[in-house]
């Protein structure tokens, strides 16, 4: 049986194999009702696309991937949707990967292998070092995402970040401003991540600016960046003796701050009257949870399209382009967790 091709879905749906196309690539300016006969024609013909057509026709398939840490973590699956909406935009189509921080799995898709479909590849790495990075960048279309904590020219890719430091003083300034005066830290990692060590930088540089006194004995090491790490690092800080009790905290993570929040309520203490609490990730974790948690909010839709319209770019470039390092903005939403009362989510 003949596999069936865009012309019999074009005929099936009465519009042209071009509209056929750009529903099938998801691409914009495709009228909903269109769309959907379109949809209709394909399901009932079985149409399937063939990437490997497409890539002998245009030399390439559409396809780039999308490697994370975590999809779990609720900020990974946030920016992985503002990814796939990005790329629909421009056509693309995203295949999303779990590394669960595994170096050896970073690097194999950093390289494309075992991936030859894939026109370029989205990496947030976590455990692959930046000299391995470095070795492969130029071998195959990459952006990274997160923490740099290597040279500007050290690794031949475009990255996207924010600024971890200024994220960080700016939670913790707020903390202070509210008149606290010991601060803790929940996220310093015992692997010294590099996200671990920006955001203690900013942390213990807005106590400095604030006149407060950093008190190591307030910064537990924890193991992971999760809720179950953020009960245990609250409940040691809470067993400290009452001078030393943190009467605020900053959490390195909106899921380390969820934690941190339970461990509370099992204390018996109130938030923010005892301890009001400050986070960073600006995801819906933080908005639903209760109190609301003030957060620290990343531009997701910023990150995604600056990775997604870089990587197009050095996909269909026939000319090598300058890598650049492009910072998203971040703002800081204060919520009950350190305004208290009770606020209404969507008034």
């Amino acid at each position: 049986m003949a596999a069936v091709t865009l012309k019999d879905v074009a005929e099936r749906a009465g519009v042209s194999i071009k509209t056929v196309s750009n529903v099938v690539r998801n691409a914009p300016r495709v009228s909903e009702a269109t769309r959907k006969r379109v949809l209709k024609a394909v399901h009932e013909l079985g149409y399937r696309p063939n990437p490997s057509a497409r890539r002998l026709r245009t030399g390439h398939s559409g396809l780039i991937g999308l490697a994370v840490p975590d999809l779990a973590t609720p900020y990974f699956a946030e920016l992985a949707q503002h990814v796939r909406a990005e790329a629909a935009h421009l056509g693309l189509t995203v295949l999303i990967e779990e590394t669960l921080g595994d170096a050896t799995e970073e690097l194999r898709l950093a390289t494309g292998v075992g991936a030859s479909l894939l026109d370029g590849v989205i990496l947030s790495p976590l455990g692959v070092s930046p000299d391995e990075l470095a070795a492969v960048a130029n071998e195959f279309p990459l952006v990274l995402l997160g923490e740099r904590s290597y040279a500007r020219d050290q690794v031949g890719a475009d990255h996207v970040l924010i600024d971890n430091v200024a994220a960080a003083r700016d939670a913790t300034a707020h903390l202070a401003a509210l008149g606290r005066t010991r601060i803790a830290a929940i996220g310093v990692d015992q692997q010294a991540s590099a996200t671990s060590r920006q955001r203690l930088e900013g942390f213990q540089l807005a106590l400095h600016e604030a006149g407060v006194i950093y008190d190591p004995r307030l910064a537990p090491a924890i193991k992971e960046f999760d809720r179950r790490n953020g009960l245990l690092a609250m409940r040691a800080l809470t067993a400290l003796p009452a001078g030393v009790r943190p009467d605020a905290v900053f959490c390195f993570s909106d899921l380390l701050a969820v934690g941190a929040q339970r461990a509370l309520f099992e204390a018996g203490l109130t938030i923010p009257d005892d301890v009001a609490v400050a986070s960073i990730d600006g995801t819906d974790e933080a908005l639903y949870s209760t109190p609301s948690l003030t957060s620290v909010v990343p531009d997701k839709t910023a990150i995604a399209s600056l990775a997604v319209k870089c990587l197009a770019a050095r996909i269909r470039s026939d000319e090598p382009l300058p890598f650049e390092v492009h910072t998203a903005p971040h703002w800081l939403h204060a919520r009950e967790s350190t305004n208290g009362g009770r606020q209404q989510l969507f008034p």
